[in-house]
């Protein structure tokens, strides 16, 4: 049972959903938090993950860490998000279970539903057909950390959940346009549009997919939720129940920062999915909201973005 006494290891606390959890943690007055800096261990090192975890003898661990980038660094680095995104859980996973470590939450994404698939997804639609070619690397590699956990809890009766959400943005994001998801992309293709007096930015593929996008401490209020939940479910989703087109999010952001420029569509770049929107009523029901509208989350994202430029 959580307590405040508890032993809670963020594995990926420096990433942006890692140090969302670490900052929901501290605010809830945790005090017994573990991590570890990567220069000090990596969890590729399957040796030296178990004996960290052996040594630590958590009683939750929140899987934050992973290999993550957006579209087309999905697409260009398959073997690696594969390799390292299997190594990274797999050592993670295991090593808890050696360790004694009772619960444990892994992330998934909305990316591992199947490519062609009826909206909003609901979880049994997992694993209904394949998944999208750009980026079904990262998607295998999440898959099987998911059903890792599953078997684990049903074999050594073990609380290993797996948190499903939709597209994150927030503090903490990355913006190298090489690695970045969509909306960081645009945030700053946008603003240093503005700054340098540009009368267009150019966006990737045909504008007209449309994604559902939850802050990332709303997310953090999710782990932290069902870390005091028993659910029965092995997975679960997590979104804001919206969505909108790249388009639509690009015009918000100019209308954010107030400025209005034209949009080039660069068509020879992937579209991805066409809609990735989660029906997300099951983490309704057991009683988690989003609280942070995309108004609000955008001026706090916004705020960070400048401090880190």
């Amino acid at each position: 049972m959580l307590s405040k006494r508890s032993r809670i290891l963020i594995a990926g606390h420096k990433g942006m959903v890692g140090s969302a959890v670490v900052r929901k943690l501290e605010e809830k007055n945790f005090k017994n938090l573990l991590f570890i800096e990567k220069k000090q261990l990596n969890y590729l090192d399957q040796k030296e993950t178990y004996n960290f975890l052996k040594r630590k003898k958590a009683d939750y661990v929140i899987i934050c860490a992973a290999l993550v980038g957006g579209i087309d660094f999905n697409k260009r680095f398959k073997s690696r998000f594969l390799f390292e995104n299997l190594q990274i859980q797999n050592n993670l996973i295991h090593g808890s279970y050696l360790a004694g470590t009772k619960n444990l939450i892994f992330l998934g994404s909305s990316c591992m539903y199947p490519k062609k698939v009826k909206t909003p997804i609901k979880e049994n639609q997992l694993l209904s057909s394949y998944p999208e070619e750009t980026n079904d690397a990262y998607v295998l590699a999440k898959i099987a950390g998911l059903k890792l956990c599953q078997y684990y809890s049903k074999n050594y009766k073990l609380n290993y959940k797996t948190l499903m959400p939709c597209n994150l943005y927030g503090p903490g994001d990355t913006y190298d346009l090489q690695k970045s998801h969509f909306y960081p992309a645009l945030i700053k293709k946008i603003y240093f549009a503005k700054i340098k007096k540009k009368k267009f930015i150019e966006i990737w593929g045909s504008g007209s997919p449309r994604r559902e996008l939850l802050h990332v401490d709303d997310l953090a209020n999710a782990i932290f939720f069902f870390m005091k939940k028993k659910i029965k479910e092995d997975y679960i989703n997590i979104g804001s129940g919206k969505e909108f087109s790249i388009t639509w999010y690009a015009k918000f952001i100019m209308k954010m920062l107030n400025i209005n420029l034209k949009i080039n569509k660069n068509k020879t770049m992937p579209d991805g999915v066409k809609s990735k929107l989660m029906n997300s009523s099951l983490a309704l029901k057991h009683g988690w909201r989003p609280k942070i509208d995309l108004v609000n989350g955008f001026r706090d994202t916004f705020q960070k973005f400048r401090e880190t430029i």
